[in-house]
């Protein structure tokens, strides 16, 4: 397993971390992601921690906090081998203060997370999405009120857009709080939206992106081709409406060159968009979620090599996508020269 900085954190993360979002099965479909019990998580992180994964990542919300739960269980006896992620904000109860970044909502929800997770500390505690009804500073202040009182070590964002990250840097700057080193956000092969504007943010301010979804929503799992039918067995067929919007063309467009460095490469479609991710730049980890040890061993195959520069400049053409103004100069190049911010080559 490679180990990365999570942002400018100074502490190292596995490179590949684990969404705890399949643990569970309670609640609306959007936080039920499958029904992953205590024994089946147990074994699942017998398996990540053997090949070195050592983040794992759940939210309040993942089947109504059994997600928390079931880790909190799963990992007994071993907190000191594992690093643990969580995330707040969304609406979590039905009182009217249960969502939100307010100090209320964040030091009662942080105190029920740790409750769940069984330990006196969590990781990295992420806000699951902008409070816009809550000022900037106040969210900032008591994020570092956590992180002082030894409940929390690093704070990150999910979610947020580069205006909102930076006002946020900006508030703890002012007043000495603790900065997001981390963003937990939606990147892959199908959905390259981060590049625009996060990842400059990302590079400029030191936060690691933490990667969900890499693999397009379930798009990416080599099931889905030109000409093919989607499997009944797909999930897509009840979460597509919630997920991020996808062009059917595209993707296939995609999916065949994905087939091509797999004939070369003799490695799964899934592992090749992995890997993709895993050359970018400022990503800290790219989760990978799976509902059996079959799959969680297979996705752990993205690890431990790397396609080939032209490899991946034939990933990077067919998925690119022009971005809006005032983006696309960068893209072409036409003001790089003093206004776009260094990017490393092949990742961190």
């Amino acid at each position: 397993m490679e180990y990365r900085f999570l942002g400018a954190s100074g502490f190292k993360v596995s490179a590949l971390g684990f969404g705890a979002g399949t643990f569970g099965g309670k609640g609306p479909l959007f936080s039920a992601w499958g029904n992953t019990d205590v024994e089946e998580a147990r074994r699942l992180i017998d398996v990540s921690l053997d090949a070195g994964l050592n983040f794992f990542d759940t939210a309040d919300v993942y089947s109504d906090g059994a997600s928390e739960s079931i880790l909190g269980a799963a990992i007994k006896g071993r907190r000191d081998q594992v690093v643990i992620s969580t995330k707040l904000t969304l609406r979590a109860g039905t009182d009217a203060n249960a969502v939100g970044a307010s100090k209320y909502h964040l030091i009662r929800a942080t105190d029920r997370a740790l409750q769940r997770l069984g330990t006196d500390y969590i990781d990295l505690l992420q806000l699951h999405h902008f409070d816009a009804m809550t000022p900037v500073e106040a969210v900032m202040s008591t994020l570092d009120d956590l992180v002082r009182a030894g409940k929390v070590r690093f704070i990150g964002a999910s979610n947020f857009s580069g205006w909102q990250l930076m006002k946020s840097q900006a508030a703890a700057d002012r007043y000495g709080y603790s900065r997001f080193v981390a963003n937990q956000t939606y990147y892959s092969l199908l959905g390259r939206d981060y590049e625009w504007e996060l990842m400059p943010v990302g590079l400029d301010q030191g936060i690691g992106a933490v990667v969900w979804s890499p693999l397009g929503w379930g798009r990416l799992t080599g099931r889905i081709r030109r000409g093919q039918p989607l499997p009944k067995s797909s999930r897509l067929h009840e979460t597509a409406s919630i997920g991020p919007p996808v062009d059917d063309e595209r993707l296939y467009r995609i999916v065949d060159v994905l087939d091509e460095v797999a004939a070369e490469t003799g490695k799964s479609v899934p592992q090749i968009a992995l890997n993709w991710l895993l050359q970018r730049p400022t990503v800290s980890t790219v989760l990978i979620g799976a509902r059996d040890e079959k799959q969680l061993r297979e996705n752990l195959g993205a690890i431990g090599w790397q396609l080939s520069k032209d490899q991946m400049a034939r990933l990077d053409a067919v998925s690119a996508v022009t971005p809006p103004y005032p983006y696309y100069p960068y893209w072409n190049g036409q003001f790089a020269e003093r206004t776009a911010p260094p990017v490393p080559v092949g990742g961190r």
